[in-house]
């Protein structure tokens, strides 16, 4: 699923068009391995992987994350086995989301290389020193043929400049990485990397600024993206492609009168709390499309969407729909049938749009 995205980066080495080292691997395991150890050493190290292959890399991830190694990967979200499934749905990113890194999700083949060259700027802020993952839906978007603006190099040059890492392993100047942590300091580290993720969000909307700034597009403020939201009063929520599909329902919805609008989740690490309840506590209703599930729970999206009204005395009636796994296709009339339905019940419902 991902294999296009280290083919065609190969391509460009072995053509002279990038200026960089390849390492091949035997597998997914050994790639985030190398791209740990590449990083370590100061350099700048990107990979790609998913679904499958993200699960092998889950040792690593952690490693990668409590090392504070800002290493950036694509993630081509697929489904995970069994039975086998080889299309898109967020199950794979979604049982990483705790391993400490970064991720954001993006709509379009556009929206994947300007975050890519985002995460970079947001990974290796010396404030942040955090691994970041891009998430891209399978399918729709890794085999997607569409116009993409690629920016000149010496204009990406000026927007991230480069990697001047905080410490790395110099035989001059020795140093250890990931040590064995006692009970005595682990904690410590961990409270570290919770802090770093507390300073990210700010990190993220400031480069966001200033990619808009340098190349002329944004992405909301590179956390949530409103849609018609100012007087929405029923609003959409999701991540990734299955944007595009609701702002064409929202268009149509508009058009017969309903204040209907939408919030793209761009950010989902570190998870945007106050920027979520800004953007909602004005809607009457709210429809929180999950592709994925927490099993024994409900969508992890909807989950932690509601976890963030907790407190607040006003707040929308949440309602949770998975939609789309194994690569489903989410229609325009599943997203307005969602609509109608919030429009109706009074209070919040789960559904499973099969």
């Amino acid at each position: 699923m991902e294999t296009h995205i280290p083919e065609r980066i190969s391509d460009f080495v072995n053509n002279g068009e990038l200026d960089c080292e390849m390492i091949y691997v035997e597998s997914e395991h050994s790639a985030l391995s190398a791209a740990l150890g590449s990083s370590a050493a100061g350099v700048r190290s990107y990979t790609a992987t998913s679904s499958q292959g993200l699960a092998l890399m889950f040792e690593i991830l952690h490693i990668v994350s409590g090392m504070r190694l800002p290493v950036v990967m694509s993630v081509a979200n697929r489904a995970l086995s069994a039975p086998i499934n080889i299309w898109n749905d967020h199950q794979d990113s979604m049982s990483c989301r705790d391993a400490g890194w970064i991720q954001l999700y993006v709509e379009s083949a556009q929206e994947a290389v300007d975050t890519t060259i985002m995460s970079f700027k947001i990974a290796e802020d010396h404030s942040v020193m955090l691994p970041v993952m891009v998430c891209l839906d399978g399918f729709t978007l890794s085999h997607v043929f569409e116009p993409v603006d690629i920016p000149d190099q010496s204009v990406v040059d000026k927007f991230l400049p480069k990697f001047v890492p905080v410490f790395r392993l110099d035989t001059k100047n020795p140093k250890t990485f990931g040590p064995i942590g006692y009970p005595d300091v682990f904690m410590d580290f961990k409270k570290q990397q919770q802090d770093a993720f507390a300073v990210s969000a700010g990190v993220i909307k400031k480069v966001a600024s200033d990619f808009n700034k340098s190349f002329g597009r944004s992405y909301g403020d590179g956390i949530v993206e409103a849609y018609e939201l100012d007087d929405a009063k029923y609003v959409f929520v999701g991540l990734g492609t299955i944007c595009g599909t609701a702002r064409v329902v929202i268009d149509k919805l508009r058009k017969e009168g309903k204040k209907v609008g939408m919030m793209k989740l761009k950010c989902f690490r570190p998870f945007p709390d106050k920027a979520i309840v800004d953007a909602l506590k004005k809607a009457d209703a709210v429809a929180v499309f999950d592709r994925a599930v927490s099993f024994g729970q409900k969508g992890p999206v909807f989950s932690e969407i509601e976890s963030a009204f907790c407190d607040e005395s006003k707040k929308p009636v949440i309602h949770s729909f998975i939609a789309g796994l194994g690569g489903r296709d989410v229609k325009l009339d599943h997203i307005e049938l969602a609509f109608n339905r919030i429009i109706k019940e009074k209070s919040s419902i789960t559904e499973w749009l099969l």
